[in-house]
């Protein structure tokens, strides 16, 4: 296997490697083993002679670098000293170039500084045996001084230690005597070792004074010394970043230069040798590839094979063909949808109103959630009732809408040709909607029974959507959303919950589903774990983790995402995400990485082998990719999101007030909106109410599925329970059961769902659940629910084979004839 590749040199840094140095005309060049440190030069054999054995060393304040070609320059002190070296590529001899250049310039201005410090010192290049020259002794001798004066501290400390002791006890002894003949003798004693302490006193103060005046002398020099050397950087760091920008657009410059047309393209690729992948080459150089990941992971990504950029004939077309085209149609994809005819030409969208970007400040009411939950012992987790201290201003069903934040990489993804280019943007989507939670501890408003939120964006944005909460008894909502550049997305989420004392695990179930008009292809996929640390002591924190499968039920591809979970120890950067694209083969084709709360990127595969085993024995696929391209950014928070629930722009106008919506959405809630106003107190009681009132019709609701129910299963069960003759002890049994079940069945909690039992979720709201009674009777509990949604129909997809809601019609025509009769009053 080849050496693992050197990191990129920054200023100030080390750097060693290997290296290819000529060494006659029989040897040729021989490998060997180069490291750069303190403006010095030295290689070695191998990486083991390094303790011992140095083959040679170049002072680079004296050197002069020069290039020959692609991999090969020479670095020569203009004496006996010449080597002439050979890199693997021409990526790795620029890396070196950089390196030896700033380490020389580094060198050189130690160098200056030194000879113009005003020391006695000679200006004499310092040699690899003098490893430093003057300066270096310079500061061995400043250490000496220093060391000699902290020695002569700890003596005189010694001697007030020891002298004041015999002062003391002479001292005791004076006061123990008489007056006698004695007295002037002691009195004489004391006289002489209080005179010692006096002159062992004045020595360490001296020595202090000489002390503190040479650091402070020292010290001096050498913050200048550290503001030379941090201005140094600085203009280092702003030269790299000018020059980096200048290859940016040299490069994109030379790209655009060399697409040629299609009529001669090929007989150009043919004559010119490999001068037709000049652009997929030159996207590989200054790559920065992804670093290799540790175990578990599954993959590693490394610089494709210079073969795909250096074949000559017929090779260099047939693979143009294959990966260079495809690479071309990734980099144009913009410039090609815009010229394509059949593409829609987008429309200037205007803002039909001036959306809000403030919402009113947070207030500090501290509210300890160990105090709530140490009364709730016992009690299953969804039957907890938590004040709206511990929630934020929306509902679910809003936070749901907020998946629509990056609608734009689905307006993307309906403009791709390829399903696997489609994929990598579905997949970026995916990832986007966790982006808002980073921040976000508090829980939102758990949504009332039949409650809905419209988010209408057509004019603006090109899409409409609506929300419904379609189920009591699991909570669950419906969301559905289409937009006019050929797309729709549909989803329904039950939460599943695990408290664990010190962190809380929230399980979405569910399916989402997204559809595309034009190609037709359909994806689903489901949401991972959502984990909120620190529940009882602590700051709170979130962390998102598990495995999600992309697939497109059409095409058989498919992107399998994974969330790492953040760990103590783990050198990984925090929150990262990587994916792989894979046709329905299996074979990869992109590959993605990033974090799930900043950004993602993707690069193609160009070809991909079985590495080595990881630390679990699993097998790791490496994969040669082209350079990453950036596909999902966060958007910035609004200024000030720190007091507004560190809400996004998008966020902030999810519960702004609006004309024309249904009596059932979430804008209209009373409690949500008392909370939004700082009014907590009262929003805790309005929220009480709400849930009252939703016991109530539930009870209702019950009761008339009881009349209704007439099968003979049934029947018989009711007469058996009549005829028993503990009829009367089995029927009061289970009417506590249910009064108590609805007492405590309270709409918002902290799971936000009623499957926190580690036995599984609650039963289906329409059916009916058997529990033993007293003496072992079977009692009927009616838990019935005749709930029917409003606006969505329970259907099965054929094509992914879930069962989930959809989105039956009518709202928006109910909202164009402002006609809102068939809504229950739920608030």
């Amino acid at each position: 296997m080849s050496e693992p590749k050197p990191p990129t040199p920054t200023p100030g840094d080390n750097y060693k490697g290997w290296l290819f140095k000529w060494t006659n005309y029989i040897k040729g060049y021989q490998r060997r083993w180069f490291v750069l440190s303190n403006g010095l030069l030295s290689y070695y054999r191998s990486q083991a002679e390094m303790g011992h054995t140095c083959r040679g060393t170049i002072n680079l304040a004296t050197a002069n670098i020069a290039v020959e070609d692609s991999c090969n320059f020479v670095i020569s002190n203009g004496g006996a000293q010449t080597y002439h070296l050979k890199a693997n590529s021409e990526i790795e001899r620029q890396r070196w170039i950089t390196a030896l250049e700033l380490a020389k310039a580094k060198a050189v201005h130690m160098q200056a500084e030194s000879d113009d410090s005003g020391d006695d010192c000679p200006s004499v290049p310092p040699t690899s045996g003098q490893g430093g020259g003057c300066r270096n002794s310079e500061i061995q001798s400043t250490l000496r001084t220093l060391n000699s004066k902290v020695e002569d501290l700890t003596t005189c400390n010694d001697l007030i230690v020891k002298h004041g002791s015999a002062l003391q006890r002479s001292l005791s002894e004076l006061e123990a005597i008489r007056v006698g003949g004695d007295m002037g003798e002691k009195i004489k004693q004391v006289t002489e070792r209080a005179t010692l302490f006096r002159i062992t006193s004045n020595a360490m103060i001296n020595a202090c004074r000489d002390f503190l005046s040479l650091a402070q002398s020292h010290s001096k020099r050498w913050q200048k010394a550290l503001q030379v050397e941090r201005d140094q950087r600085i203009r280092l760091e702003e030269t790299l970043e000018q020059l980096a920008k200048q290859h940016n657009h040299l490069e994109r410059a030379f790209r655009g230069a060399t697409v040629l047309p299609s009529s001669f393209s090929n007989s150009t690729l043919g004559n010119k040798g490999g001068s037709g992948k000049g652009d997929a080459s030159d996207e590989d150089d200054d790559n920065e590839f992804f670093d290799a990941m540790e175990d578990p992971a599954e993959f590693i990504t490394v610089p494709a094979d210079p073969k795909y950029h250096r074949r000559s004939g017929s090779n260099v077309s047939g693979l143009s063909s294959e990966t260079g085209m495809d690479d071309q149609s990734v980099n144009f994809d913009e410039l090609s949808l815009a010229s394509n005819p059949e593409s829609p030409q987008p429309q200037e969208l205007e803002p039909v109103r001036q959306r809000r970007t403030r919402i009113p400040d947070k207030p500090n009411y501290y509210l300890n959630l160990w105090s709530i939950m140490k009364n709730c012992i016992g009690k299953e987790l969804s039957k907890i009732p938590m004040p709206v201290n511990f929630n934020e201003p929306l509902s679910m069903l809003q936070r749901l809408s907020e998946d629509l934040e990056y609608y734009e990489l689905l307006d993307k993804a309906a403009k791709c040709q390829s399903s696997l280019e489609q994929m990598c943007y579905v997949a970026a989507f995916t990832v986007s909607s966790y982006s808002t939670t980073v921040h976000r501890t508090g829980k939102p408003f758990n949504p009332l029974l039949g409650e809905t939120f419209e988010l209408d964006r057509l004019k603006e944005c090109g899409y409409r959507s609506l929300c419904e909460q379609v189920s009591h008894h699991p909570p669950a909502a419906a969301h559905h959303a289409y937009s006019e550049k050929g797309w729709s997305l549909r989803q329904e989420i039950t939460l599943a919950s695990k408290f664990r004392g010190k962190y809380l695990s929230i399980m979405p179930l569910g399916s989402i589903q997204c559809i595309f008009e034009k190609s037709n292809n359909h994806y689903s996929w489901k949401k991972v774990t959502t984990t909120i640390h620190n529940i009882i002591v602590g700051k709170l924190w979130i962390d998102q983790s598990g495995e999600i499968d992309v697939v497109n039920h059409r095409t058989g591809d498919r992107c399998h995402l994974k969330f790492t979970p953040y760990s103590y120890f783990s050198r990984d950067v925090p929150r990262k995400v990587t994916g792989v694209v894979t046709d329905k083969d299996g074979k990869a084709h992109y590959v993605l990485s990033g974090t799930w709360d900043e950004k993602m990127e993707f690069s193609r595969v160009m070809q991909s082998s079985k590495g080595e085993n990881g630390t679990e024995g699993k097998q790791r696929t490496v994969y040669q990719t082209l350079k990453a391209k950036e596909i999902w950014t966060k958007n910035p928070l609004p200024e000030g999101a720190e007091t507004m629930y560190y809400f996004s722009t998008l966020a902030l106008t999810l519960n702004e007030p609006e004309e024309g919506v249904a009596p059932t959405d979430s804008r209209r809630r009373p409690d949500q909106r008392l909370m939004e106003d700082g009014r907590w107190d009262e929003a805790n009681a309005e929220k009480q109410r709400l849930e009252e009132n939703q016991r109530t019709r539930r009870r209702e609701r019950e009761r008339e599925a009881v009349k209704t129910a007439s099968t003979p299963e049934e029947a018989v069960s009711e007469d058996s329970i009549n005829d028993s003759p503990l009829k009367t002890d089995a029927v009061e049994t289970a009417t506590e059961a249910n009064e108590v079940s609805e007492e405590t069945d309270t709409e918002d909690s902290l799971s936000h769902a009623s499957a926190a039992s580690p036995y599984g979720p609650s039963p289906h709201p329409y059916s009916t659940e058997s529990k033993d009674g007293p003496y072992g009777v079977q009692v009927k509990s009616f838990h019935q629910d005749n709930y029917q949604a409003l606006w969505f129909e329970k259907v099965d997809d054929q094509v992914s084979g879930e069962t989930l809601h959809v989105y039956k019609g009518g709202y928006w025509e109910a909202k164009d004839q402002g006609s809102w009769d068939m809504c229950p009053d739920i608030f």
